[in-house]
């Protein structure tokens, strides 16, 4: 089908197409940020239950090293809040993505029925003009 197109119809095709690829893309990621967003946040609310007196430990890589009540939990919050900004971005961007494909989409389909002679919503006078 793609065959019979014009060029430039068939590049709005693969514009659509890398579009869609993009869009896939920022849903997992904005999914995984989102995951390690609410494991940080479950944490952080966790340690509203914890005595500020007790060894904590942070993974740094594959070891355990110790550290104290303060840092853990002003580094707990510093992760929520880079997190919670990425997911808004991520919120941003998608918004992009779907605004450029809709935009895309309409302009493929104008394309399309300027070529087939004025399309299904003719207005005025038949293909061809007086």
């Amino acid at each position: 089908m793609q065959g019979n197109l014009p060029p430039e119809a068939q590049e709005k095709i693969e514009e659509l197409q890398d579009l869609q690829e993009q869009a896939q893309q920022l849903a997992e990621q904005k999914q995984s940020t989102q995951t390690s967003l609410t494991e940080a946040q479950a944490a952080l609310d966790a340690m509203d239950d914890i005595d500020e007196d007790s060894t904590m430990y942070r993974e740094v890589g594959e070891i355990l090293v110790e550290t104290d009540y303060a840092t853990a939990y002003d580094d707990l919050e510093e992760k929520v809040d880079t997190l919670e900004l990425r997911a808004e971005r991520f919120d941003s961007q998608e918004e992009k993505v779907q605004q450029q494909f809709e935009e895309l989409q309409e302009e493929l389909q104008q394309m399309l029925q300027g070529g087939a002679g004025g399309g299904p919503a003719g207005m005025g006078p038949g293909a061809g003009g007086a």
